[in-house]
């Protein structure tokens, strides 16, 4: 060995996460093998489809070593437009049958990522929010309560969330300007978007996918999400102007400390007004139409007002799903590139780009149902539900939604994406709702809650690690912050969602 190596220091390289993409491969495979070693069995089914409870029963595979290969193969394929044979139940790209795949949630993804990246190159979202800001300037708590209940809003019906990492440089000046730390304006940030996305409406990454895989509408347990999306936001806000005001007083009790010049940051208080024209002010209102119209397209009214799941919908129900509400998306991308005078090539780039940025959950989605398609092919599916059946059988519905959230917390943490998450999670909790005589939104809605509960500290996400980056806080000292609002959140989760399942 020379000197000149010797001398060298030894390069260490920094563990990483892997994406989830990276994590689901290994998911597919570990699953592919496991089928070896499982049970196959099913249970019998009912009109409807669901399990019968108590039916369960071993029965052969039926698949030869090559066929689980062509499985293995195949599962992303499989994923997006395998067909489920209607007389053997498996899925095959070559079937006849029913779609098995997510190809309508993998458009779906598109089109929305290719609508929010138009909505975005317009510069109205953007200059929206930064005169929100700028006029509450004079109002620490006001400013505080309008932007986190923006990004909250933002968060529960589009999934707002990377998005938030361009805001840093207009809010943290803000926060520190009006005498508050830069922990405040991570707060604000992070916890209010990441609220909104806990108790996700409408939101198409997270209730969207999840209901799909659940086999549910859309709009089933809106009004459970809502309720809880008011309080745990008003919690939310509480908790952060609660810290800031203490910090204002008293700014020896910050968490985040103050870097040099900190306290004399003035800049963004004193700045020009950012300007919102009559093109960004159409474009707002469009984009808001748009995502009141997804709602109203979605949401069955008549079991909603009435409380009956059974109840014959209303003259007006639309009762769209995710075909549909693909074109709405894709056509309201257009429309909004023709108000905001954006010109065709601009429009046809910006869509395509829009697209393009989204096919990495896209992807995902895919992946998780070809997960899936193994465990289907393989006849091992009720042979896991089987088994988690003997762990919640005898529990009260209660029990059995707070179990469904505490459950959904490590996978969380695994896979970070709620698109995968749900898509490889629901197709085994949601008929556990069948046995337990609970509602599958209530599933769907405690699921969602533990994948926002978990990234809004977990360091696997770009949205906090990003964040507390740009803002230039320590990630121990935003922990430290943060922990007494995820303990709040969790007791108020856990009551929310048995509550729900107590009154379905």
């Amino acid at each position: 060995m020379s000197t000149e190596t010797a001398q060298q220091p030894d390069k260490k390289r920094k563990f990483t996460f892997p994406s989830a993409l990276t994590v689901l491969a290994v998911v597919t495979i570990a699953v592919w093998l496991l089928a070896f070693l499982i049970p196959s069995g099913q249970y019998d089914r009912n009109d409807a489809g669901a399990p019968v409870e108590g039916t369960y029963h071993r029965v052969p595979s039926g698949q030869s070593f090559v066929d689980r290969l062509n499985d293995l193969f195949l599962s992303p394929v499989n994923g997006l437009y395998g067909i489920q044979d209607a007389k053997t139940s498996l899925v095959g790209p070559d079937n006849s049958g029913d779609l098995y795949g997510s190809a309508g949630v993998f458009l779906f993804v598109l089109a929305i990522g290719a609508f929010i990246t138009v909505v975005f190159a317009t510069g109205a979202l953007d200059r929206g929010i930064g005169l929100l800001a700028h006029r509450l300037r004079s109002r620490g708590a006001l400013l505080i309560a309008g932007v986190m209940v923006v990004f909250s809003v933002l968060g529960t019906v589009e999934g707002f969330a990377e998005e938030t990492l361009g805001f840093y440089g207009l809010i943290v000046p803000l926060m520190l300007a009006l005498g508050y730390d830069r922990m405040t304006a991570v707060g604000a940030i992070i916890l209010g978007a990441g609220v909104g996305v806990l108790c996700s409406t409408v939101n198409p990454f997270a209730t969207g996918v999840a209901s799909s895989a659940a086999d549910i509408s859309l709009g089933d347990g809106i009004v459970l999400r809502f309720v809880m999306w008011v309080v745990l936001t008003a919690v939310t806000v509480a908790y952060v102007i609660r810290y800031a005001r203490r910090v204002q007083k008293n700014p020896e009790r910050s968490l985040s400390g103050f870097l040099p010049g900190d306290r004399e940051t003035s800049d963004a208080a004193e700045g020009e007004v950012p300007e919102l024209t009559r093109l960004h002010q159409a474009v707002l209102v469009v984009t808001a139409l748009v995502f009141a119209f997804m709602i109203f397209s979605v949401v069955p009214w008549a079991s909603a007002l009435t409380g009956d799941a059974d109840a014959t919908p209303y003259g007006f129900e639309l009762g769209w799903s995710f075909p549909q509400l693909a074109a709405l998306f894709l056509c309201a991308a257009v429309l909004v590139g023709l108000v905001a005078r954006m010109g065709e090539q601009k429009i046809s780039s910006t869509i395509i780009q829009g697209a393009a940025d989204f096919v990495s959950p896209a992807l995902v989605i895919l992946l998780a149902r070809g997960v899936t398609v193994i465990m289907n092919n393989s006849k091992i599916t009720d042979t896991v539900l089987h088994a988690i059946e003997g762990v919640v059988k005898g529990t009260s519905s209660g029990i059995f939604a707070i179990i469904v959230f505490v459950v959904n917390l490590p996978l969380a943490f695994l896979i970070p994406s709620t698109s995968g998450h749900a898509t490889l999670a629901m197709p085994i909790l949601a008929p556990l709702a069948d046995f337990a005589g609970v509602s599958r939104a209530v599933v769907v809605t405690a699921w969602e809650a533990a994948s926002g509960w978990m990234n809004l500290w977990v360091p696997t996400t770009a949205v906090t690690i990003g964040g507390v980056a740009l803002a230039k806080v320590g990630y121990d000292r935003y922990l430290r912050f943060v922990w007494p609002l995820l303990a709040i959140l969790f007791i108020l989760i856990c009551a929310f969602v048995a509550l729900g399942a107590a009154f379905t």
